[in-house]
């Protein structure tokens, strides 16, 4: 007779061994045993929670996704005006939570999975829309018409610097990357105010 309550924290070291394993590998090549493994339970066990490999990969990615959302909502709950909450937007994209060796290799293999996966294609069409929904509505009372231009240049470079950082070794440094990102944009709003 399975543990009553058992079944949320299963998942939840599912979710986590998912990401880590990733991480550890570099690439969706990792097997439901690996990932088993490290949760500390059996493949049969996680095929029963999850159906699939590509299920828990999903729920992986929503965990990351959930986990991001949440800060930047924190973020913008304590910034005040628009340039202000641009900046908490962008630090919150390179925090220590969300700019960590295995959630930047996770966000790698999601990309590539969305190629293939209707679910995964689905979860990153929401990120970005959320991300250029909060960037659109801060952007524009300060940026006007290149509020759009602006948007999609900052969604770019935050999925650039994670790209990059894929490829280096040792901890990210989520503070110079975020310094980049809000130096590129004082710039273009400079370029704004010049105009």
């Amino acid at each position: 007779m399975p543990k009553l309550g058992m079944e949320p924290i299963r998942k939840d070291a599912l979710i986590k061994a998912t990401i880590v394993e990733i991480g550890r590998s570099g690439s969706l090549d990792v097997t439901v045993g690996q990932i088993a493994k490290r949760a500390g339970m059996s493949s049969a066990l996680a095929h029963h929670y999850f159906g699939s490999k590509e299920e828990i990969f999903l729920a992986a990615m929503r965990h990351v996704l959930s986990l991001y959302g949440a800060e930047v909502r924190g973020a913008l709950a304590v910034s005040e005006g628009a340039k202000a909450r641009l900046e908490a937007i962008l630090r919150a994209s390179f925090s220590a939570g969300n700019f960590r060796r295995e959630v930047v290799g996770a966000w790698l293999n999601f990309w590539v999975l969305a190629q293939t996966s209707d679910g995964a294609r689905r979860l990153l069409a929401i990120y970005q829309g959320r991300l250029r929904s909060n960037l659109m509505a801060n952007l524009r009372p300060i940026a006007g018409e290149r509020a759009a231009e602006l948007a999609e240049a900052l969604g770019a470079m935050i999925d650039g610097l994670y790209l990059r950082e894929v490829l280096k070794s040792g901890t990210p440094d989520g503070r110079a990357a975020a310094r980049m990102a809000i130096s590129y944009l004082n710039a273009e709003l400079a370029k704004g105010e010049a105009a």
